[in-house]
């Protein structure tokens, strides 16, 4: 059952039939519009009308969605139809407000748009509904709400996903004013984010609103505005009555005003009061609005199939457009015949810039769709990468002269990586570190030891425990003008927050042209070799979720001087291009000296200088039995190929080959798994004509997949494949305890690996895995044996 026709109708027959003219009524006059409607808001008859008439174009829009389905032309039909009250919202509030939108948004948006001269909100909407290259905010990616200058960062069909993110930006407003960053909105800027009531029960809307309430319990400024519209159901599924306000009339910590949404002058009542609440306080505060859904959920919903005609029936007389015009009669602020010009004006406005955005390019090739994705500039991130940073903050955050990095005894991976860490917070002034008990404990493993006593606690602080808030925070800290750093204690702990990287940081870029961006570097404690401790939260080998994800970066350092001169590159890259970048540490690695033997000290370093760095996605080449003996290097018969532990194992691996068995190997460290170097890779194999993957992840989702199909893509008659093997660890969860080892790769697998791949490509078998099953026979390392390919066979 369409009902949009009986939708549009029941406005039209308002103002023709009985009620259009109340007895008694005198003519409208101008004086009448510039009359107070509402002393406590300031509200006047002609901020009314205009509000109205945003309310007409919005509902024409939702109309036009679905007869532009109909014709093929347009691809979205969720609509605002009932939520029209949340112009009133965008009334009450500045365009230099940020607002992170709920999808029934339309009318807010409208109205925001008119604050500012040489906006056209209606073609912009109706260019992004027929997916048009020429949408000036997603280029035809997606229908979204969204406009740099209108400080309305784009949503796609968020589920509340986008609540911590909206609460970051608020955190952020106070944190940058009081390091004295300089802001992009104006200090007295307040955030507004928009959800229904389902979504208010989702869980990253539970932490969006929930991290805003602590944060104000405990006094720190947290300007944000929820405006919860509530139309009583999600899709198909009722929310009991009242329960919004149950749970969010009296949460600690959050100010709560409740409004009729289809009541234009409470409405705007209850936003003016929540707006100047927030602004002047600085509190979180959280706006009820009582609304009603038309035209169900989108336009393919059936309606019938969970309500009643009557239920139908009663919604609709709940239309906001109903009691907004009967309301502007009765106050006598325009005539029946006024109201229905305006009415059937903008149905007409709308009709025929429909037609002219129909008309309007789509994107034709891949490259077009992708373009925004990632942004790149190589010299600009090597040079800000490799530029100095300021002597005096330096010297200052670490003591003294004598007390600076580059004059110390080598230490390993964790010091270095403290080290780096400090160096940049003296680099970017900008910069804020934040995560679980980095503050005065320094972290689990104690990598942001004495930071905040150097660095200041406004810089460097606690957050609650909540990845979702860590993340969003980082999020919203971005698109505030901050350099944020956020912690997340374990690989595993990052799967509970992945969509506020895969569905929100990672899209803005993608879906704002790269006008909206959120740069960041997040640090992850991570991978195994723990000996065994703590089970698999805490030796979690899983990154297939990280490398899901369109367009980040993914740094996995295993040695500190790789460390420090990455994490200048990640930062470069996101203060530059404004990349997201995850930084994945190796926990086992944190405290290790020793390469082969104890107190060889081969895995401490010296602090890099300055002006070193490491190149994006640039590998690292080692060779056997050890880089620091060049004259002992022995012939390379084959390429092995690892990361983080997997290249402090293969390394091991590497001497035992040389020096037992006679082989020679040329290791590669990938060093950044996203983007990954093939091209050294492919360099290698060019000469080896073998290459193992040795594969700290799972077999299934690990690095080694694409690096493998890399390869074999590109082979050619004149330059084949070379014989592939790959060594990873089990598709399990790592148990407690000895066990772990029996799950992961070793050193005497990795000779074992070795082994196999050189025999059989000496053959000429063409290389094949082994099977998983073995994985436990070469974790032990049982096999000893020496087999010398012939050199005709590499």
């Amino acid at each position: 059952m369409d009902r949009t026709g009986h939708v549009r109708q029941a406005v039209i027959d308002l103002l023709t039939g009985g009620e259009a003219t109340p007895p008694g009524a005198s003519r409208p006059t101008s004086a009448a519009r510039l009359e107070m409607l509402d002393t406590r808001s300031g509200l006047r008859g002609i901020d009314y009308l205009d509000i109205l008439e945003t309310q007409f174009l919005a509902r024409h829009l939702d109309l036009e969605a679905r007869r532009m389905k109909s014709r093929g032309t347009g691809f979205y039909t969720i609509g605002s139809a009932g939520h029209e009250g949340n112009a009133a919202v965008a009334a009450a509030l500045k365009p230099t407000d940020p607002a992170f939108l709920h999808y029934r948004s339309g009318a807010f948006f409208a109205q925001r748009a008119k604050q500012l001269d040489g906006e056209t909100p209606t073609f912009d909407v109706l260019l992004s509904l027929c997916a048009s290259s020429e949408d000036p905010i997603a280029g035809g990616r997606h229908k979204v709400f969204g406009s740099r200058r209108l400080w309305v960062p784009p949503q796609t069909s968020t589920i509340a996903s986008h609540l911590p993110k909206a609460m970051g930006a608020a955190f952020a407003l106070g944190r940058a004013a009081r390091l004295g960053a300089t802001l992009p909105v104006p200090e007295d800027a307040i955030v507004m984010c928009s959800f229904g009531d389902a979504s208010a029960n989702h869980a990253t809307a539970l932490a969006g609103l929930n991290s805003s309430a602590w944060a104000a319990y405990q006094h720190l400024p947290m300007p944000i505005l929820f405006v919860c519209e509530d139309n009583g159901i999600g899709v198909s599924v009722p929310t009991p009555r009242d329960w919004v306000e149950s749970v969010w009339g009296n949460y600690p910590g959050l100010s709560y005003l409740r409004a009729d949404g289809s009541d234009l002058v409470d409405t705007y009542r209850a936003a003016t009061e929540a707006v100047a609440r927030c602004r002047s306080r600085r509190v979180p505060v959280f706006l009820h609005l009582d609304t009603v859904r038309l035209l169900g959920h989108a336009g393919a919903d059936v309606e019938l199939t969970y309500h009643s005609v009557e239920q139908i029936h009663e919604a609709e007389a709940r239309d906001p457009l109903l009691h907004g015009c009967r309301q502007a009669l009765r106050r006598e602020l325009a005539s029946a015949d006024e109201l229905l010009a305006c009415y059937l004006g903008a149905e007409a406005q709308v009709s025929s810039a429909a037609r002219e955005a129909e008309r309007r390019p789509r994107l034709q090739t891949a490259a077009q769709v992708a373009a925004p994705l990632a942004q790149h500039t190589p010299s600009a991130v090597s040079a800000e990468a490799t530029r100095a940073g300021r002597a005096a903050a330096r010297s200052e955050l670490f003591g003294g002269e004598d007390k600076l990095p580059e004059s110390q005894n080598p230490e390993p991976l964790g010091r270095l990586i403290n080290w780096g860490l400090l160096d940049l917070l003296a680099k970017y002034p900008e910069m804020v570190l934040f995560g679980e008990d980095v503050g005065r404990r320094g972290g689990v493993y104690g990598i942001t030891t004495k930071l905040q006593e150097r660095a200041g606690s406004a810089r460097v602080f606690n957050t609650l425990l909540d990845e979702q808030t860590i993340l969003g925070t980082a999020i919203g800290a971005g698109q505030m003008g901050l350099l944020p750093v956020p912690e997340i204690q374990y690989l595993a702990y990052y799967q509970h927050a992945q969509d506020q990287i895969r569905g929100e940081a990672g899209s803005l870029s993608f879906f704002s042209q790269g006008q909206f961006r959120n740069p960041m570097v997040v640090r992850i404690a991570g991978w195994a070799y723990q000996k065994g401790f703590g089970g698999h939260f805490h030796n979690d080998n899983a990154v297939a979720a990280l490398r899901d994800v369109p367009g980040i970066l993914i740094a996995s350092p295993a040695r500190g001087e790789d460390a420090v001169g990455m994490l200048r590159t990640a930062m470069a890259a996101a203060r530059v291009d404004g990349r997201i970048v995850l930084f994945l540490e190796p926990i086992a690695l944190y405290r290790t000296r020793h390469l082969h033997s104890d107190g060889d000290d081969l895995w401490a370093d010296r602090y890099p200088s300055q002006e070193q760095a490491v190149p994006l996605g640039k590998a690292r080449v080692y060779r056997a039995p050890a880089a620091e003996a060049p004259s002992a290097v022995a012939p390379a018969d084959l390429t092995i190929v690892s990361w983080s532990n997997g290249l402090w194992l293969s390394l091991q691996a590497a001497q035992q080959l040389a020096e037992k068995h006679g082989l020679g190997a040329e290791v590669i460290d990938l060093r950044w798994l996203a983007p990954l170097d093939i091209d050294t890779v492919q360099r290698s194999a060019a000469t080896t004509g073998r290459v193992l993957v040795v594969d700290e992840g799972r077999r299934t989702g690990g690095v080694a997949e694409t690096v493998i199909t890399s390869l074999v893509e590109r082979a050619t008659a004149d330059s084949p494949a070379p014989a592939i093997a790959r060594y990873a660890a089990a598709d399990c969860y790592i148990p407690l305890g000895q066990a772990a080892e029996l799950m992961l790769p070793s050193r005497d697998g990795i000779v074992q690996a070795a082994h196999a791949l050189c025999n059989r490509a000496a053959a000429g078998v063409p290389a094949v895995e082994p099977p998983e099953a073995t994985l436990a026979a070469t974790a032990r390392g049982r096999s000893k044996r020496s087999h010398r390919p012939a050199a005709a066979a590499r």
